[in-house]
């Protein structure tokens, strides 16, 4: 197979191609500095939770409206920020903490939105929720994750120093500002909003595998956060090409196919990365020579 066929002809022939591709890479745009603050935060597994927590607004959506895109997208909106209120609220009033409040939460969303979906759809409706449907995106799906990606990078950029300072010293943040609490909820609404966007091309249980695992892999090769957030941007983009490319030529699901690339530069990543990977652990001399 020559290199036409195999990288570029399946978006140069078919649209839903490029869809998937564009869709993809405006994903990363939004979801990669999300990880990577989360990361920095070490909030990784709360990226997890909130993906699931959108599930029951998601499902109530389709159940009053069918597959409908506004109807899910505002449900899943909703239900995550009821879950991350929620959360905050048990961990204040009662002895619980706040990681297992929000284990809590999101086991029960994830148990109570597969009952929804059950009820109302089909097998196939369920798996359209939890894993995605990345060739089917249409343009009002891509209008959608577009807008939640720019208003995710507009946020941030105004977000930017207090965000950087929460993750270096949060001690010094709230000594000089009260804009801590504040920005902190914000951010959460981001990642919320950024999961839902996700969920529309990739499912619930695969949206925040874009999100976290090229932040993962940025942190073994650079140290700078911008840095870590570029790299973050570019792996995402660069495991939605590969993916889908996966995809198209071994008759595999797109989402998953997607993920697992990314899992697999996550894993070269901790053998061979730069900073803290094992190959350089195991050879410190080379690494000093570098």
């Amino acid at each position: 197979m020559n290199p036409y066929d195999l990288l570029i002809a399946p978006f140069a022939e078919f649209s839903f191609m490029r869809r998937a591709l564009v869709g993809t890479i405006v994903l990363a745009f939004g979801a990669g500095p999300i990880g990577v603050f989360l990361m920095l935060r070490r909030m990784s597994l709360v990226g997890d939770a909130m993906a699931h927590a959108i599930l029951p607004g998601a499902a109530i959506g389709f159940m009053v409206a069918g597959l409908n895109l506004f109807a899910m997208t505002a449900g899943g909106i909703v239900a995550g920020v009821l879950v991350a209120v929620l959360t905050g609220i048990v961990a204040r009033v009662t002895e619980l903490k706040e990681d297992a409040s929000l284990a809590a939460f999101y086991l029960l969303s994830l148990a109570l939105g597969v009952t929804i979906v059950s009820l109302k759809g089909t097998n196939v409706d369920l798996l359209h929720v939890l894993f995605g449907t990345v060739l089917a995106l249409d343009d009002p799906t891509l209008i959608l994750i577009g807008s939640i990606t720019t208003v995710t990078l507009l946020v941030l950029a105004m977000l930017y120093r207090p965000l950087v300072l929460e993750c270096v010293d949060p001690g010094f943040l709230r000594s000089v500002s009260r804009s801590g609490g504040p920005t902190h909820l914000v951010f959460m609404a981001l990642v919320v909003i950024n999961l839902v966007a996700g969920f529309h091309a990739l499912g619930t249980l695969l949206a925040v595998g874009l999100m976290m695992l090229p932040a993962a892999v940025s942190r073994f090769w650079v140290r700078d956060i911008t840095a870590m957030i570029i790299f973050s941007v570019a792996t995402g983009a660069v495991c939605g090409l590969i993916g889908l490319l996966v995809s198209y030529h071994a008759g595999v699901p797109s989402g998953p196919a997607i993920i697992l690339v990314a899992g697999i530069a996550y894993i070269a990543s901790v053998i061979f990365g730069r900073h803290g990977g094992l190959w350089r652990q195991l050879f410190p001399g080379r690494h000093l020579e570098a």
